[in-house]
C-alpha cells in the first residue's frame, strides 16, 4: 500500500514537501473544528483566516527572495508599520488640504505612494548590503529600529484614522470583497487559468523533449486545482453579510433593505491582491532571468559572481522587491483596521520569516518556493487563529508558534539530507 502511494506520487509529480505542509494544514483544521465544535470550519472563520493571512503572504512572497540569497530581513514589520502610518498621515492629514476632503484620487494616490515608499526603502537598505557590504542582519535589525521610531515620529504617536472609504475596501470586510457573481467569475477564470498554464508547461516540457507526466495524471492534477480555486469560492459565497452591513450597504447603493434579503461576501479583495502577487512572483521566480539568477546566487555566489551576475546589484533590486511587497502589505493591514497606531506590524517581521522557513525555504538559501511561502503563511495564521478560538492565552500561542517553526527548519534539514537536496 505504501509503495502503490509512493508510486501515485512520483507519477502525479508531487513535492513531498508540498503534501507535507497541506496534510500538516488539514490536521491543524480538522483538530481545532473538533474543540471549537466546528466554528472554526465555518466559512466566516475561513473568510476572516484568509483576509488575516493576505498581508504577510504577501511579504513571505518576497522573503523566499531574501533568504533564498542567503540574506534576511528583520525590518519588515517595522517598515510596514512606518509605511502603513505615513499613508495613513497622507490620507487623513495632507492630501484633503491638497485635493480636497473625500476625492477620488487620494486611494489611488495612497497606494501608488506606499508601493513606492517600500521600493525606495528597500532599495537603500540593498544598496548598504550590496555595495557596502554590510551584513544584511545589522542593516535590517537597524531598520527594524529606525522604521519603529520614525513611526511615531510622523504623526507624534497620534492613531491616524478614519482612512479613506475606497482605500480601506483593499482591506476586506463585507464592503471589500468581490461578491457572489463576481466571486464566481474569479474563480472560473482563476481556474482556467491555472488549467492553462498546466497544459502549456506540459507543451514546452514536451516540445523540448523533457519527460511529461501521463496524460491521467496530469489531469487529476488540472482536475484538483480547478476543483480546489471554485471550491473556496464557493466556500466564501457560503458566509452571509451581517444585518448592520447589510443595511449600510444598500443604503450606500440606493437599495431598499428588506428582512428578508440575504447577500454573501464572496472572495475579500486581499485575497485577489495575494494570488495576483503570488502569480506574479512565481513568474519571476520561474521565467525571468532575474529569478533565475536569484536561485544561482542562492546556491553558490562565488561562482554566480565569476559567470557575470552583478551579485550587488541584484541585492539591491531584491530588497526593492522585498520593499514593494511591503508596502503592499501595509496597504491591505491599514486598510482592514481603517485606523493605523504604532502597534502596526509588530512582530510581522517574525512571523513572515517563520512563514517562509515553514514553506520550505532554505535558510543555507538556493532553495525555496513561493506556493510554500503562501502555504507557510496559511498553517501559521490558522494555528493562531485556531489558538485563539479555543482561548489560548497570547504567551501560549507565541511559545506554540516558535515551536513549531524550530519543529519545521528540523524537518527540513533532516529532509534535505536524506534526499541530497
Amino acid at each position: 500500500m505504501q509503495n502503490q502511494a509512493k508510486t501515485l506520487i512520483n507519477k502525479l509529480g508531487l513535492d513531498p514537501r508540498l503534501l507535507g505542509m497541506i496534510g500538516a494544514l488539514v490536521v491543524i483544521w480538522i483538530v481545532f473544528g473538533v474543540f471549537t465544535d466546528g466554528r472554526f470550519l465555518s466559512p466566516r472563520n475561513f473568510f476572516n483566516v484568509s483576509v488575516q493571512t493576505a498581508s504577510v503572504a504577501v511579504m513571505a512572497t518576497g522573503m523566499v527572495f531574501v533568504i533564498v540569497t542567503r540574506h534576511i530581513d528583520l525590518s519588515v514589520g517595522s517598515m510596514l508599520g512606518f509605511i502603513g502610518m505615513t499613508t495613513a498621515a497622507l490620507q487623513v492629514q495632507w492630501l484633503p488640504d491638497v485635493v480636497g476632503l473625500g476625492h477620488w484620487s487620494i486611494w489611488i494616490i495612497a497606494v501608488i505612494f506606499a508601493i513606492f515608499m517600500g521600493a525606495v526603502l528597500g532599495a537603500f537598505q540593498g544598496y548598504i548590503i550590496g555595495y557596502l557590504t554590510v551584513p544584511a542582519f545589522i542593516v535590517t535589525l537597524g531598520g527594524f529600529l529606525v522604521y519603529r521610531g520614525a513611526m511615531w515620529w510622523v504623526t507624534k504617536g497620534q492613531t491616524q484614522a478614519p482612512l479613506d472609504p475606497t482605500f480601506r475596501l483593499l482591506g476586506g470586510g463585507a464592503e471589500g470583497t468581490l461578491g457572489e457573481t463576481l466571486s464566481w467569475v474569479f474563480g472560473i477564470i482563476a481556474a482556467l487559468v491555472a488549467v492553462g498554464f498546466m497544459l502549456l508547461s506540459r507543451r514546452n516540457k514536451a516540445s523540448h523533449g523533457f519527460a511529461v507526466k501521463p496524460a491521467w495524471a496530469e489531469g487529476i492534477l488540472m482536475a484538483i486545482a480547478a476543483g480546489g480555486i471554485l471550491l473556496f469560492v464557493s466556500i466564501m459565497n457560503s458566509y452571509p453579510i451581517p444585518k448592520g452591513a447589510m443595511k449600510r450597504i444598500t443604503k450606500a447603493q440606493g437599495i431598499e433593505y428588506t428582512d428578508g434579503m440575504v447577500w454573501n461576501h464572496g472572495v475579500a479583495i486581499p485575497v485577489v491582491i495575494l494570488l495576483a502577487v503570488a502569480i506574479v512572483m512565481t513568474i519571476i521566480a520561474r521565467r525571468t532571468r532575474f529569478g533565475r539568477y536569484i536561485y544561482a546566487t542562492g546556491g553558490n555566489p562565488e561562482a554566480a559572481e565569476l559567470s557575470g551576475i552583478n551579485t550587488r546589484f541584484l541585492t539591491v533590486k531584491i530588497f526593492a522587491l522585498m520593499g514593494a511587497l511591503t508596502g503592499i502589505a501595509s496597504i491591505i493591514a491599514s486598510a482592514r483596521l481603517n485606523a493605523v497606531d504604532v502597534g502596526l506590524g509588530t512582530l510581522d517581521e517574525l512571523r513572515v520569516i517563520a512563514a517562509a522557513v515553514i514553506g520550505g525555504t532554505a535558510l543555507s538559501g538556493g532553495a525555496g518556493t513561493i506556493y510554500g511561502a503562501v502555504i507557510g503563511a496559511l498553517i501559521m495564521q490558522s494555528l493562531q487563529s485556531g489558538m485563539a478560538s479555543v482561548g489560548v492565552d497570547a504567551p501560549l500561542q507565541n511559545i506554540v508558534v516558535g515551536v513549531v517553526l524550530v519543529f519545521a527548519v528540523w524537518v527540513d534539514i533532516v529532509y534535505r539530507r536524506r534526499t541530497g537536496a
